[in-house]
């Protein structure tokens, strides 16, 4: 059986930034509190952009990162909970929007774990033969769902994309998408919401605050486990970037000291299911994981539901 790994990343966020002091203009608050509480300095919004603009957007850079065309995508995967339209999806809307013909493609919505839920699937269907080449993505256009009169969630949430191209590997060749560990816990799905025909988000902060700072770390252990890899070997930890105490209750708790700590929610805010591409991708960019390092994944938010796995850097 084949496995699969990731052969380029790609991200596009817009261009306006909207900084703390920004926000203080029109909700009391200031950037010494915000920084202490959810460790964000400054977040992107869109415009005009869509959701499916800005996937597209990230997908575009990944495929040219890749050395592929469009025509040899077969599978076509978006990972959302901000979409306006249910139909035509997002997936579809990309697929067109670069060219590529007659693809697999669909949405999937499991918020801020949403990319690492697609990448298990998309990582099922090329072991399955269903797919050769892939390409993954996580946007959301949060901005659309906000209320900017809610200071407990406006400081919170910007917009973007992230995106992958996972292809299969070749005989022999060694997965580079580890097995996924995902799950959710339905008794707590009211905590982050987004519900109703004009919906804002809504948050429990603090159940989620304590859920994942006690639950998360055993269950992120579980996907290094599944992929052979000591927490100590791992070069970098990307969890989804949910808020600043957060990533480091989580980071403490695995026991990795020597890893690269994605910390993209200072210039991004948290960006749902595009905050783990999103951060991943600069990581990349900036060549700080060397090529075939192994990195830890890790989403969790709304459902409340979480999914990981451990990949190999491109």
């Amino acid at each position: 059986m084949t496995g699969s790994r990731i052969l380029a990343l790609g991200h596009y966020q817009p261009s306006r930034i909207v900084t703390n002091d920004d926000i203080a203009q029109f909700v009391e608050t200031n950037d010494e509190w915000i920084r202490d509480r959810v460790g964000i300095a400054s977040r992107r919004i869109a415009g005009d952009e869509t959701v499916s603009d800005m996937a597209a957007a990230a997908a575009g850079k990944a495929l040219a990162n890749s050395g592929l065309t469009s025509a040899d995508i077969d599978l076509v995967v978006v990972a959302t909970c901000t979409s306006i339209d249910r139909s035509p999806n997002v997936a579809c809307r990309v697929a067109a929007k670069l060219g590529i013909t007659a693809p697999g493609a669909y949405d999937i919505n499991t918020a801020c774990s949403g990319f690492a839920y697609a990448l298990g699937t998309v990582d099922h269907a090329i072991r399955a033969g269903a797919s050769r080449n892939a390409i993954v993505i996580g946007a959301e256009k949060l901005s659309d769902f906000t209320d900017w009169t809610d200071r407990s969630t406006c400081i919170i949430f910007g917009d973007g994309a992230g995106a992958a191209v996972v292809t299969a590997t070749a005989e022999g060749e060694p997965a580079g998408v580890g097995p996924v560990v995902w799950g959710s816990v339905p008794d707590k799905s009211d905590a982050v919401r987004i519900e109703g025909w004009r919906p804002y988000v809504k948050q429990e902060g603090q159940t989620v605050f304590r859920w994942a700072t006690t639950a998360l770390a055993p269950l992120a252990l579980q996907a290094c486990e599944r992929a052979g890899v000591a927490p100590s070997e791992l070069a970098a930890f990307v969890p989804h970037q949910a808020n600043g105490r957060i990533i480091d209750g989580i980071a403490k708790r695995l026991g990795i000291p020597d890893a690269i700590i994605a910390k993209d929610i200072i210039e991004s805010g948290n960006t749902s299911a595009a905050s783990v591409p999103l951060a991943l991708s600069k990581l990349i960019e900036r060549r700080e994981v060397p090529s075939g390092a192994p990195v830890l994944l890790f989403g969790f938010g709304g459902g409340l539901t979480y999914a990981g796995q451990v990949v190999r850097c491109p």
